[in-house]
Order: structure tokens, then sequence, then C-alpha cells
């Protein structure tokens, strides 16, 4: 397969772009849509003696939150964990626990636990998902950087910026509910998307070497076409295991594999249209042949 990604990366970056902007202008006109663990809300935990669907419960729950969070707990999975973002008084929960009550013939002992808690623990996963962030990117800039050289580094840490802001701009557009398995879900992909990248850096550094007095651009889309198959055929055999996940899996698996898809998604198109055409231009700054000198340039 041979491709010129060189000669089009302005139609793919401003697909890239398109997409960011967008999500930009959500965030800013209409803000991310906040999950529970960010915004703080309401609990309720009922025993309901035996295992319930959650649609059995949205039944209920649709009437106040359409994206509350629904989970099955204890140990033969009876009870039910219920999650709101609406800040419900005691006398609104309890009138919330009484419509259960009635609908599926409970006791009052069946109301386990019922509190309203704040938004401090959304506040900790933030920052630790920033600092969590920021000590990969720079480890991943260092080791790139090791062994392969600095402009290699700079064009992985722009793929990486990019699939974490495709990730938020979708979340954004979509109005879906950013909850702390997102955050999750993008520290994952952080590491996943560099190693379709590191693949690909590692055939153009190996060109480099026999395409001597050829242009960057033909080193970078023959690297290119030699490792795409390989790209998409991971990319293809992770998303499937992944999509199986998010249909037939519970809802709170659902929420983790979501954002996997789209990082999953980013990271194959970023490694190919952004992280390499990205060194392309760092490289040609000085020159667009490669005049390769084995004594001057790094193993």
């Amino acid at each position: 397969m041979k491709l010129n990604i060189i000669k089009n990366v302005k139609i793919f970056s401003m697909i890239s772009i398109v997409i960011i902007v967008l999500g930009l202008i959500f965030a800013a006109t209409k803000g991310l849509n906040l999950g529970i663990d960010f915004t703080g809300g309401t609990l309720l935990q009922i025993e309901f003696g035996q295992k319930m669907t959650v649609e059995d419960i949205r039944e209920v729950m649709d009437e106040i939150d359409t994206n509350a969070s629904i989970v099955h707990a204890g140990e033969t999975q009876t009870q039910i964990i219920i999650k709101t973002t609406v800040n419900m008084t005691n006398e609104e929960r309890l009138n919330l626990f009484n419509e259960f009550k009635e609908k599926f013939n409970l006791t009052d002992e069946s109301l386990i636990n019922q509190r309203k808690f704040g938004p401090s623990m959304g506040d900790e996963i933030r920052n630790k998902a920033f600092i969590s962030v920021i000590i990969a990117t720079l480890g991943m800039l260092l080791y790139i950087t090791y062994r392969f050289e600095f402009k290699f580094g700079i064009a992985a840490i722009t793929a990486l910026i990019h699939d974490v802001l495709i990730g938020l701009a979708v979340y954004a557009i979509l109005r879906i509910p950013v909850t702390s398995s997102f955050v999750a879900a993008m520290l994952t992909i952080v590491g996943y998307s560099i190693n379709d990248t590191i693949v690909v850096f590692d055939r153009i550094r190996e060109n480099i070497k026999l395409m001597r007095k050829e242009t960057y651009e033909d080193i970078v889309n023959k690297s290119i076409s030699q490792t795409i198959i390989r790209s998409i055929n991971t990319s293809i055999t992770t998303l499937l295991a992944i999509t199986s996940l998010y249909i037939f899996g519970v809802e709170t698996i659902r929420d983790f594999a979501l954002p996997l898809i789209v990082g999953v998604v980013a990271g194959t198109y970023s490694s190919v249209f952004i992280a390499s055409p990205v060194w392309y231009f760092l490289t040609t700054r000085n020159g667009k042949v490669n005049y390769y000198n084995p004594n001057r340039t790094k193993n």
C-alpha cells in the first residue's frame, strides 16, 4: 500500500482542527457535561431482595435524571446504588425511595443509605489526573528523545495532546457525561496511543539509514505505508474487544469502554496523520533531502 500522507497533510489536519475547535466552542458555551464524580449530588442505596435490571430502575429515575449512575452492589447483587447530580433534600430523597417502595413492594428497611455528597472527590480526581498526564508526558518525551531524538519526542507528545483534545471534544459535542471512568480511559489511551507512534517512528529511523539522498517526504510516506496495515489490524482487534464490552457490558463498563473507543480511533489516526507529519515539518526546516551521515546520526 503506497500512501502520500505529507501531500494531503492539510486535509488531515483540518479534520482534527474542526473537531477540536467545535469541541472547544461547545465546552466554552455550554460547558462539559460533568458527571456526578465532579459535581456532587445525591446517593441512594436500596436493597431490592432480588437482582434488578438497570432498565427497571431507570423507569423511575428517568423522571428525575436520565444520566443517573446505577450500579449493582452486595454479595448477591440485589442492592442498587443510585447516584444523581440532582441536589435533593432529605424529603425529596425519601419521596424518591417511596416511589421505589410502592413499585417494587419494598419495606422501610430496604433503604440502606441515603445522603448528599460534594464534588471534593471530583477535584481530587481531576488534579491527580492532570499530574499523572504531565508526569507521563515528560517521561515519554525523555525516553523517546533518548531512544530516537528530540524531534521525535515533540511529535509524539503533539499526537498525545491531540488524542486527549479529541476525546474531550467528542464528549463536549455529544454532551456525554464526563466521569472518573473517562479520566481513567484517557490515561489508558495516553499509553496505548504511543505504541503505534513508536512503530512508525522506528520505521522512519530505519528508512533514514536506507534511503540516503531521498526526500524526507518520501521517507515518511514509505514508512507509514509499511506500517499502516499493522496499525489498522491492531486497532481493529482492540476495537472489537472494547465494542463488545460496550454492547454487552453493564453500565459502569460502558462508561469506561466508550472513551476507550474514541481514544483508540483518535490514537490510530494521530499516529499516522499527526505525529509523522509533525516530525517531517520539524526536520525539513534544515532541508528536505536526507543526507544521512552515520558518524553524526544516533543509532
